[in-house]
């Protein structure tokens, strides 16, 4: 039985037999932390056990005490909360590597917080854009259900040729969508509580991912074809994307040319559905995925406004774009994404190569959006831009 004089367990014992390999490991690691753990432990259980209080949490010394919050016409926002300076202020860079929250009285109690080796991502020019608050505002209100949301059961049969373009385009966005969703969670982790706004964001476009690639992998299905082929060259791209080394480098890659590129094909797809249901998709997807390109530009703008050597950071950008553009190029010459979009626009397979022309078009647009992108973030990639302004296809 456990008592008040035995609660902290003696880690220094030799390992159970039959415990998992995993189990011993992470029971020998917190040895290491167990002196300052168990200490911490035992004086509270022996201050229960005194039978007195400590009521430390009532010292307002160091609070924001009588600082008071007041909510908007659209309730109480992060905006809000975040004009008063005691709450609002950001720092450049985080000095704090644990779970205690920006704004609390957490200095006093510096040496006795974990370090959380994880959090890496400890400055504010990283992951920080100046509209950021507002889009995880709009982010909560504007979710959707794919399963209550669009009109499944107005879903009309189109021409087989129809279908399978359909069916092949839901495959490679059900592609995209999943490494849309992988890559935030690979640094949601790594980014210091300091910039908590930073990290709800990004959960918000992890949930918006999984909303994606679960209504298209739907429209696959709901139509009788099914999901038909993985494209082997764009999965190079999305391997190139989840595997950037910086936070800013992958978003740029993410946010600013894939999603861009999926954006401009959303567009277009509202304008080209052959159904209202498909119609419906888009335009609902087309929201959320503009909120991302959005973060991803000002956050490249915030990133180059605050770098300490604006120049270095713009020459070390810059090599990583002529990779990063080999995107959307991938996107637009790989014949399973290409071709289906020109069957969609020709309006039948018969007429793939009027619909040519609109992937002609469609290129000019992704390019020029991109680029408009660049130009907004403070990064002018018109003159070093590795991407062919004008189509490759002759008729």
């Amino acid at each position: 039985m456990t008592t008040m004089d035995n609660i902290v367990p003696n880690l220094s014992a030799p390992p159970i037999e039959g415990v998992a390999d995993t189990t011993t490991a992470y029971q020998q690691r917190y040895k290491g932390f167990y002196d300052q753990w168990g200490e911490l432990l035992q004086t509270n259980m022996d201050r229960l056990q005194a039978g007195s209080f400590h009521l430390g949490w009532m010292d307002r010394d160091g609070s924001h005490w009588g600082t008071k919050v007041k909510p908007s016409s659209r309730g109480l926002t992060y905006m809000d909360m975040n004009r008063s300076k005691a709450y609002g202020t950001i720092p450049e860079k985080s000095e704090f590597r644990n779970f205690a929250p920006r704004g609390s009285i957490r200095d006093r109690y510096a040496d006795q917080l974990p370090v959380i080796d994880e959090y890496d991502v400890l400055e504010r020019m990283h992951v920080w854009s100046d509209n950021l608050e507002t889009l995880y505002e709009e982010a909560k209100v504007r979710q959707w259900n794919s399963t209550t949301d669009i009109p499944w059961s107005e879903l009309k049969p189109v021409s087989e040729d129809l279908e399978m373009a359909t069916c092949q385009l839901s495959t490679f966005l059900t592609e995209v969508e999943f490494v849309a969703g992988d890559f935030p969670s690979r640094w949601i982790y790594r980014i210091s509580p300091d910039f908590f706004e930073a990290k709800n964001f990004l959960v918000s476009q992890m949930m918006d991912e999984a909303r994606h690639m679960e209504v298209f992998r739907k429209r696959a299905l709901a139509g009788g074809g099914g999901l038909l082929h993985p494209s082997p060259a764009f999965e190079w791209a999305l391997k190139a994307i989840l595997e950037s080394p910086t936070h800013t480098q992958g978003t740029f890659l993410l946010n600013v040319l894939g999603e861009g590129l999926v954006l401009s094909i959303f567009r277009a797809g509202e304008f080209l559905s052959k159904t209202h249901v498909d119609k419906e998709i888009f335009r609902l997807c087309m929201q959320d995925e503009a909120r991302h390109v959005s973060y991803g530009t000002m956050e490249l703008k915030s990133y180059l406004d605050a770098a300490p050597n604006r120049e270095a950071a713009l020459i070390d950008m810059h090599a990583f774009a002529d990779i990063g553009e080999q995107v959307i190029l991938t996107a637009l010459t790989d014949p399973y994404i290409l071709e289906p979009l020109a069957v969609l626009m020709g309006d039948g397979i018969k007429n793939i190569d009027d619909g040519m022309e609109g992937v002609t078009f469609l290129w000019a647009t992704i390019v020029e959006e991109y680029l408009q992108r660049c130009d907004r973030a403070g990064f002018d990639r018109r003159a070093k831009c590795t991407i062919p302004l004008e189509y490759p296809w002759s008729a």
